[in-house]
């Protein structure tokens, strides 16, 4: 696999943790939905070279599969229907499967940012 590149190292020295990611699946094929998945990801357990499914091996996808899953903070999973594919067009329906995976992963950071206030509330009452 790749390594990182340069100007995604400078990005992840910048950024704050945690780091998002989304990719789809389904697009090529004629009939059935487009599902996509979001990731969040601390940057310090990111992979090197992870960056489109598609460009890896089967036995290399399936490898990474469980490594992945093991490193994720969270995990959404997005469709997008046949109904919407006919609707909308593979492009627009291949979006709006990453629109829904991204969501669940806001309704992680949301529980989680509820976790934290009601910890902290608990904090200063205690104190």
């Amino acid at each position: 696999m790749d390594a990182w590149s340069p100007l995604e190292l400078e990005f992840f020295a910048r950024s704050c943790s945690p780091l998002a990611g989304v990719d789809e699946a389904g697009r090529g094929p004629l009939a059935g939905p487009v599902i996509a998945a979001a990731v969040l990801c601390d940057v310090t357990t990111l992979l090197p070279g992870v960056r489109d499914s598609k460009k890896l091996s089967p036995a290399s996808r399936e490898r990474l599969f469980d490594e992945i899953s093991r490193r994720a903070l969270a995990v959404g999973i997005g469709r997008a229907e046949v109904g919407d594919i006919d609707r909308l067009n593979i492009l627009e329906a291949s979006i709006l499967a990453m629109h829904r995976a991204q969501s669940e992963l806001d309704a992680v950071a949301k529980a989680l940012e509820r976790r934290v206030n009601r910890y902290r509330r608990e904090d200063a009452k205690a104190s």
